[in-house]
């Protein structure tokens, strides 16, 4: 019994032991392996493990111009453990130019744990970001002994070549918490791209960030680099980026903007790369960096004219009379009327739609285009949708109507580039049958005359300048388009999009585009020696006068540029719209401009007086 009672302590015993000791080597892998916290508060309070980030990628234009380059800048960072408990303070605040009250603030954010997430009075915390050398001048001098727990890290800021296409570069700016969640390769203070090709191809541009890694003493003062920097990682510069744009092409764009609200897009029709992209009015891209972005970006948004709207993707327009030139490819594979049909341009066939030009009746297709006949139009529209009895029978109509829309919508308009780089597109508008239906209040109270304007692209038709850009460019190459793009790197040329359009039509429409320029409303703006085709537009609307737009190519056999213009409440198509497409041609084609009377004439010629020039 003695030796069984022996026998059973022994055994508790050993059981209380292992027991003891496994929840001890438990507790230790826990603490070790599982939950490193408590790990690397011990190693913050030795090491410094300091963000050394990489210079962002540069971008180049076409031509191999150097657009967006980078220079020195400063962050001021905090280590709140190590910072003088005797004062110093006032100091700081004196040598950055800040008051007491913003550096509280400051300090207040840094130690908000719901807010930097990062937060440990261990390490550095960024204070202040993006300072000149001129900023720090006198704080470098000096951190060293008068101002205990900061420390000036290195980082770069953007610069420009030339003041312009702020709205295709796009700016920098401070990541938010969303965006330290979604990618853990930022930290709070870390800068993105915010907007244009900077936010398109920010995982391309940012590089990859490097360490620098700093032994602390007992004292918590660095004391050098950790084994000799054996562990440190250098950062990894950007890729460099080379663009579309002709940066000479787009200086001219918005040069010839300026004092008036619009847009410019130039296309390469054979690989759909954007040659210029002007939106007015405009900011030079200087403006949104460093510290005084916030304060400008501020004026920038609370300006009425909405600088910071690239029109030429975002604003949608009734597309007017340049429409035309869609319609009619349109109406030729639908069978709504043929190359020699005739409609009549005055009296009651014509009718409810009039003419605002003389020139006859009845008319032809290349007749209609050259002089802008709105009945003629109007009236291929009507024969279209109606064909074979369709505006009788409501189901055949609707059908009818979607493949007239179907057609139009494959030259690029009424929805987005899904396949192009382009930053913020709006869709436009080709309206479905169901939008009509509940417009109308029935399948049976609409037909082609309650939509007639859409055949002269007004009414519900809504277009972006890029769209109609790309829809001379689709004419242009006879029936198809290459998505437009800025990165030139990107070839887009297994990304050809074909118009529902058969190829055989489109010379008649390129004919009549070419009389345009020949005979019709742009025939003063022809450029002597190469054969241009375009069309004119004024579009009415409902906040002044109407705006002015333009689309052409050139040269009609082989075309290498495409363009749009749309200037706003400006009058006439052919005032406005017209010479600045014809400047763009000649500028591409030629790499001069001949005519300078008609660029001064252009260039200083202010449409709305309320454009403000921002550091241009």
């Amino acid at each position: 019994m003695i030796n069984d009672a022996n026998y059973y302590r022994h055994g508790v015993v050993m059981w209380i032991f292992i027991l003891v000791v496994s929840g001890y080597l438990c507790r230790l892998f826990y603490l070790q392996i599982i939950e490193d916290k408590y790990r690397r508060q011990a190693e913050s309070n030795a090491l410094v493990h300091r963000t050394k980030y990489a210079p962002r990628g540069l971008m180049y234009d076409r031509n191999g111009v150097l657009l967006v380059y980078n220079q020195p800048a400063y962050d001021v960072v905090v280590t709140i453990n190590e910072m003088s408990k005797t004062g110093g303070t006032a100091s700081v605040c004196r040598t950055l130019g800040i008051d007491w009250a913003q550096y509280e603030e400051r300090m207040s954010e840094i130690k908000d744990v719901n807010r930097n997430r990062g937060y440990s009075k261990y390490t550095p915390q960024i204070f202040m970001t993006q300072l000149s050398m001129e900023d720090i001048a006198e704080l470098q001098e000096n951190i060293h002994y008068k101002y205990p727990g900061f420390a000036i890290q290195h980082r770069t800021l953007r610069d420009y070549t030339y003041p312009n296409a702020a709205q295709v570069l796009g700016s920098i700016g401070e990541v938010s918490q969303t965006d330290i969640d979604r990618d853990n390769y930022y930290a709070r203070g870390d800068y993105a791209g915010r907007d244009g090709l900077e936010y398109t191809y920010e995982q391309d541009l940012r590089g990859e960030k490097g360490v620098e890694i700093l032994l602390r003493n007992s004292r918590g003062r660095i004391v050098g680099n950790y084994e000799n920097g054996a562990y440190d990682v250098e950062p990894k510069a950007g890729s460099n980026i080379t663009l579309t744009i002709d940066v000479k092409l787009q200086i001219l764009a918005e040069s010839l903007l300026k004092g008036k609200i619009g847009s410019v897009v130039a296309i390469e029709p054979k690989t759909g790369e954007i040659l210029a992209l002007a939106s007015s009015p405009t900011w030079n891209p200087s403006l949104l960096v460093g510290r005084k972005r916030s304060q400008n970006y501020d004026i920038l948004v609370h300006d009425p004219t909405k600088p910071l709207m690239n029109r030429a993707l975002q604003a949608q327009y009734s597309p007017g009379s340049t429409f035309k030139t869609v319609q009619a490819c349109v109406a030729l594979q639908l069978g709504g009327i043929t190359p020699d049909r005739t409609f009549p341009c005055s009296g009651p066939g014509s009718q409810p739609i009039k003419c605002t030009h003389h020139h006859g009746s009845p008319v032809s297709l290349l007749n209609a285009i050259e002089q802008s006949c709105n009945p003629y139009f109007w009236l291929a529209y009507k024969n279209t949708l109606e064909k074979n009895g369709y505006g009788k029978d409501n189901a055949n109509f609707r059908e009818q109507y979607n493949r007239w829309r179907d057609c139009v919508m494959s030259f690029g308009i009424g929805h987005k580039f899904e396949d192009s780089d382009l930053y913020q597109q709006s869709r436009g508008s080709i309206p479905s049958t169901d939008l009509y239906d509940k417009w109308y209040r029935g399948t049976a109270s609409w037909n082609s005359m309650t939509i007639r304007s859409n055949s002269i692209g007004q009414g519900e038709v809504q277009i972006t300048p890029l769209q109609i850009a790309n829809a001379a460019a689709t004419i242009a190459n006879g029936g198809y388009f290459i998505s437009p793009h800025l990165n030139k790197a990107d070839s887009m040329l297994n990304r050809r999009h074909d118009a529902k359009v058969d190829k055989r039509y489109f010379p008649y429409v390129q004919e009549g585009m070419w009389r345009v320029f020949e005979y019709g409303t742009g025939r003063h703006y022809k450029i002597p020696g190469i054969s241009m085709c375009g069309k004119t537009g004024t579009v009415d609307n409902n906040h002044g006068r109407p705006h002015s737009l333009f689309i052409g190519f050139a040269p009609k056999e082989s075309p290498k540029i495409a363009v749009a213009v749309v200037v706003e409440n400006s009058g006439f198509g052919a005032t406005w719209a017209a010479p600045i497409a014809s400047l763009m041609m000649e500028q591409y084609l030629t790499d001069t401009i001949a005519r300078t009377d008609l660029k001064q004439r252009i260039s200083t010629s202010v449409t709305n007086t309320n454009v403000k020039t921002y550091n241009q």
